[in-house]
């Protein structure tokens, strides 16, 4: 008698499932990350917008993002070419 809460292994047709997804899927992995990653910029410019003078008009409901995107505002100034942080509160470099 099995334990029903031990793990099982996988068959063999899950087993291929998931081979047939890594042959699709590893030409696409690079086209994959930049799309996210431009999705990222996108969203951290929404979020910053109003702190970098441009009008944004959903500020309000950003506004509470921004403590949770200080982390990765470095990476994202120095991916869209800006040396330094563009906003005077924000000391990153």
């Amino acid at each position: 008698m099995t334990d029903p809460g031990a793990p099982t292994a996988p068959t063999a047709l899950a087993r291929l499932s998931a081979g047939l997804r890594e042959f699709y899927m590893t030409p696409y992995r690079r086209t994959f990350a930049r799309a996210q990653r431009d999705e990222e910029d996108l969203f951290m410019l929404m979020v910053f917008s109003e702190s970098l003078g441009v009008p944004n008009p959903v500020g309000y409901y950003t506004l509470e993002l921004m403590p949770a995107m200080y982390e990765r505002f470095h990476d994202w100034h120095r991916r869209m070419g800006l040396e330094r942080s563009p906003l005077d509160h924000i000391s990153c470099c």
